[in-house]
């Protein structure tokens, strides 16, 4: 995975990372709480990371390690 939706999404489901994402690999669901990135799809470009309004997308490397955890979340979204 390159990079993950975190905590400062959850409530705020602001949809400016999926407008700018080149190939469609961010989603959500009517009832889940965030948007999530798809690993398999992602092309590690940054453009959601740069378009998110609450600073909840970060590249697996740089994740504060209290969001490590949003991984796992991510990645579970889409199995």
């Amino acid at each position: 995975m390159a990079y993950v939706i975190a905590e400062p999404c959850i409530g705020t489901k602001d949809a400016s990372c999926v407008e700018v994402c080149p190939i469609d690999c961010i989603s959500t669901s009517d009832d889940a709480p965030q948007y999530y990135i798809n690993a398999d799809q992602c092309i590690d470009c940054a453009a959601c990371e740069m378009a998110c309004p609450v600073t909840a997308i970060a590249h697996e490397d740089s994740l504060k390690p209290e969001w490590k955890k949003y991984i796992a979340i991510n990645t579970d979204f889409f199995r």
